[in-house]
């Protein structure tokens, strides 16, 4: 029956050619098949996969929109919490149509998704895959739903996908985003819901977008009958920058722009206010209507108070689990609440000490703002002190010529985070110290400081304390920088580590599961990578597991001599068993249980193990 249905929708697709169909021969999705028959040359019976990006390539594609990336993640969770219970799942994708930010909706509706690879690195390209939501609003430059049979290729009926073009300050293709729902009990006309849905935010994203690139400039909201569109203009009134609507709306070109042409020609402003109400007008000069007015970021106005989401300490408390010492820091970091206490990350690589960084970003009501990072043992220190403080234009040979912001500067408002503290430069630890200390920097080669209102994170491996005891690290800083400190134990010393492994192997083989034996060396090893080496270890025996199930064959865990390890993973393993029948009296069922094996597997390990006596 799949054969025959499939046979008759490649009939279908091909009597578009001729026009001779029941597809409305006009349409958006007939046109689209025709490009993929005619000029793709594309086979709407071909099976398989979509061509998916190794993490190498997937880093080095999404390195172009990191920034736009950073800046639309708040709203992009924002848009898949929505649109979760519905079964959809929510992508960005660049302008190629590559997936580079993927949220899955629930499990039971995550298993579809990830066995047809749509998630991050796929690429959905018409040219490739033919008529479908992403590939094709990218092609055409237009928002789209593409339902069930409407897809050029069979294999993709069981999906709807409704998809908004996403565009740039200047008014350029950026991407897109994608959500796709495999429910088959959901009407067209949701999907039609769904893409308004999309729509709108899609929109607001290129408003965070614009208002991220123009931070420093005025911007003025111009009404219109698709959404309102933006205008930036600079302290002289100067024309600066203006959206792909306010373009639209008012008839502005790229070269208009580039001449600096002056805003009064198509604005009417006494003078500069927040909010203010302005008349506008087209070039032509006919009136357009009113928007408003608002300064630029680095004007510093009282802030408004916001109501905070309730569940703004979930991501902090699911990252504790239920390890007594981490669960007794995140009840300290909600006691603290929004005061600017800078906090302290200690812990060995690879504990996650930029997620947790990130987790206490997102808990307090800078969330909105930027978070930056800056990890000063990756940065040569020639390099950290002008990709820390900034520098004004033709401040040295070689910078840029309109000159740098610098990171503490981009981090205003939010929350800078500087990783492996303890490797920056005793010069440059004195300037952070005179930063921390007037809240405000001074870039190379400028005249004036710039105020700053930043909460600073650092992290490191080493025992700042005693550094700053043998002159290694400046007391001062080190006591500035300790308002709280927060211990990150290594992954072997978790109480909780069971249900790390557990919870790291779901989200990194979703539809694997785990051997007996696969599971005690997992339980055994002591992770001298920690997290980043869990993590690795697990995404790779995904991939190489067969038939679904996670054997210890598949598991990459080199031996490991450290201070804290056993010899070898035998030795480790022999251990554990011993603990467990000790714990149980040596009643082998019970101590199988405890350790998830089943007893005819744990009377092998005895055996190979020469553990004696065994009941």
């Amino acid at each position: 029956m799949a054969s025959l249905s499939a046979s008759n929708h490649v009939a279908r697709v091909l009597s578009v050619a001729n026009h001779v169909t029941d597809v409305d021969a006009s349409s958006r999705i007939a046109n689209s098949w025709r490009r993929c028959l005619i000029s793709h040359k594309l086979d709407p019976a071909r099976q398989g996969p979509p061509q998916t990006l190794t993490e190498a390539e997937i880093r080095h594609v999404a390195e172009p929109m990191a920034e736009t990336i950073r800046l639309l993640t708040p709203e992009l969770d924002d848009l898949a919490r929505v649109l979760r219970d519905a079964g959809y799942c929510v992508n960005l994708a660049d302008v190629n149509a590559t997936m580079l930010f993927s949220r899955l909706p629930g499990e039971a509706d995550a298993k579809m998704f990830m066995d047809w690879k749509i998630y991050t690195g796929s690429n959905f390209a018409e040219t490739f895959e033919g008529t479908n939501g992403l590939g094709t609003a990218l092609a055409e430059q237009k928002p789209i739903l593409v339902h069930r049979d409407e897809h050029f290729r069979a294999q993709w009926h069981m999906f709807s996908c409704a998809v908004a073009p996403l565009f740039d300050h200047a008014g350029r293709l950026a991407g897109a985003v994608n959500i796709t729902s495999c429910r088959e009990d959901l009407e067209r006309t949701a999907h039609q819901l769904a893409l308004a849905v999309t729509m709108e935010a899609t929109r607001r994203m290129e408003g965070a977008i614009f208002r991220g690139h123009f931070r420093n400039a005025w911007i003025a909201t111009v009404p219109g009958d698709g959404g309102s569109g933006l205008l930036a203009y600079d302290d002289d009134r100067r024309i600066v920058g203006a959206c792909r609507s306010a373009r639209a709306l008012l008839g502005l070109t790229d070269g208009l722009i580039a001449s600096g042409i002056d805003l009064s020609r198509y604005i009417k402003l006494d003078h500069h206010g927040a909010d203010e109400r302005v008349e506008l007008r087209r070039a032509d000069g006919s009136p357009l209507g009113h928007g408003h007015v608002t300064p630029p970021l680095r004007a510093k106005l009282p802030a408004r108070p916001r109501e905070l989401p309730a569940d703004r300490f979930d991501a902090l408390q699911r990252l504790a689990g239920r390890d007594p010492g981490l669960v007794r820091s995140v009840k300290r970091l909600r006691s603290i609440g929004d005061h600017n206490l800078p906090v302290l990350l200690c812990g060995e690589t690879g504990v996650g000490k930029d997620v947790f960084a990130r987790a206490i970003h997102a808990a307090s009501n800078r969330a909105r703002n930027n978070y930056v990072a800056l990890n000063c043992a990756a940065m040569p220190e020639s390099l950290i002190d002008a990709e820390l403080f900034g520098y004004e234009a033709g401040a040295f040979t070689g910078a840029r010529r309109d000159g740098s912001k610098g990171l503490i500067v981009q981090a205003d408002g939010g929350t800078l985070f500087l990783d492996e503290i303890g490797d920056m430069p005793i010069g440059l630890q004195t300037r952070l110290l005179r930063v921390l200390e007037n809240r405000e920097v001074w870039p190379l080669g400028a005249l004036k400081p710039v105020p700053v209102d930043i909460r600073l994170i650092s992290a490191t491996h080493r025992d700042l304390g005693r550094m700053a005891e043998l002159g290694a690290f400046r007391a001062d800083l080190y006591f500035r920088l300790r308002g709280m400190e927060v211990h990150l134990p290594p992954l072997r010393e978790r109480a909780d580590r069971d249900d790390v492994i557990r919870q790291i192997a779901r989200e990194e083989a979703l539809n694997c599961r785990l051997s007996d034996e696969a599971w005690t060396q997992l339980a055994a090893y002591p992770y001298p990578g920690n997290m980043r080496q869990l993590r690795h270890v697990l995404r790779l025996a995904g991939c190489t597991a067969e038939n679904g199930v996670i054997t210890d064959a598949d598991l990459d865990l080199p031996p490991f001599g450290g201070r804290t390890a056993e010899p070898d993973l035998a030795a480790a393993e022999r251990a554990t068993i011993l603990e467990a029948l000790r714990q149980h009296g040596g009643r082998v069922t019970e101590a199988a249980r405890a350790l998830r094996l089943s007893r005819a597997t744990l009377y092998r390990k005895i055996k190979q193990l020469k553990i004696e006596a065994a009941q």
